[in-house]
């Protein structure tokens, strides 16, 4: 894929700091692992679920946080003294991990479960009354202008 420069961007656009550096993000990630496999799923019109698959790993081995508007998982595999096997092939990786993901505005995280080996990250997405669309009423000509006279 190729890789954009977007300087330029920076230095003719005001406010769209943001944008560009998920565009760069984006293509930095190209070459990031898909360890631990995950879904991101639509549930509704403002929720999502996160799944990702950390078979192996115990709840204290996980870390969510979230700062600004990243959604930080890091995983931290605990060094197992007591296995003392010699693996002739070992399938299942339980080696450390971190995923970032960009929320959008509003994004919030609701919950998170471990249940089987995956682990559940609810989200929600809460636009403020003030920015929701809203209806204005039509009142007649006779109310507006009495409202006018008022203010003045």
């Amino acid at each position: 894929m190729r890789t954009y420069d977007l300087s330029p961007l920076y230095r003719s656009a005001i406010g769209f700091d943001r944008l560009a550096r998920l565009i760069n993000e984006a293509q930095r990630g190209e070459n990031e692992t898909n360890y631990p496999p995950y879904n991101i799923a639509l549930l509704g019109e403002d929720k999502y679920r996160i799944v990702m698959a950390v078979a192996g790993f115990d709840r204290s081995e996980i870390e969510i946080e979230t700062e600004k508007q990243t959604l930080k998982i890091v995983g931290r595999k605990q060094k197992d003294d007591a296995d003392d096997a010699t693996y002739l092939h070992r399938g299942i990786a339980a080696r450390d991990f971190q995923h970032s993901f960009q929320l959008a505005d509003h994004v919030k995280v609701l919950s998170a479960k471990l249940d089987k080996g995956l682990l559940h990250i609810e989200l929600l997405r809460e636009v403020p009354e003030a920015l929701k669309p809203r209806k204005i009423a039509i009142d007649d000509s006779n109310n507006v202008h009495l409202i006018q006279q008022q203010a003045a």
